[in-house]
């Protein structure tokens, strides 16, 4: 699984003009599934991405994690992070999990982040959606559930 996971001060998702999803201050997570992805993936991301310390603590310095902050998690599905732009100018993306494997990791991802005391807010699986942020540093980081 890979993630790429954004500080947010707010951020929103839209599926044909409604807003399915809502946050203030929180992280925002774009969320890939490859083939081989398993829960164990999904639950090493789980476990990492609410304690990651990348908000600032009283002296500005990133000491902080989500659950400290009491921030909320804006979770969005996105296929394209296994999208392969080697060859050509069209991207490939084969590397990407059929849907039916990628809904039940992206779902067991967000109960899994549930469980852990974040509420989590969230896109429509496979649905066009337009996604609104306002990244705060702004920080951005890409983890990935395996050495790839």
């Amino acid at each position: 699984m890979k993630a790429v996971v954004q500080r947010a001060v707010d951020a929103s998702v839209e599926v044909a003009g409604d807003t399915t999803g809502q946050i203030a201050h929180g992280l925002v997570v774009l969320l890939g599934v490859t083939h081989d992805d398993t829960e164990e993936d999904a639950r090493y991301l789980a476990k990492k991405i609410p304690y990651l310390r990348i908000f600032e603590d009283e002296e500005q310095k990133m000491n902080l994690s989500l659950l400290d902050i009491g921030g909320k998690l804006l979770s969005v599905s996105q296929f394209t992070l296994y999208g392969d732009t080697r060859k050509g100018r069209r991207p490939n993306f084969m590397g990407a999990a059929k849907p039916p494997q990628a809904e039940k990791l992206y779902e067991a991802f967000n109960d899994m982040v549930e469980n852990e005391g974040v509420q989590v807010e969230t896109g429509e699986f496979g649905a066009m959606m337009n996604v609104q942020l306002t990244n705060s540093g702004p920080v951005t980081l890409i983890l990935e559930s395996k050495d790839r």
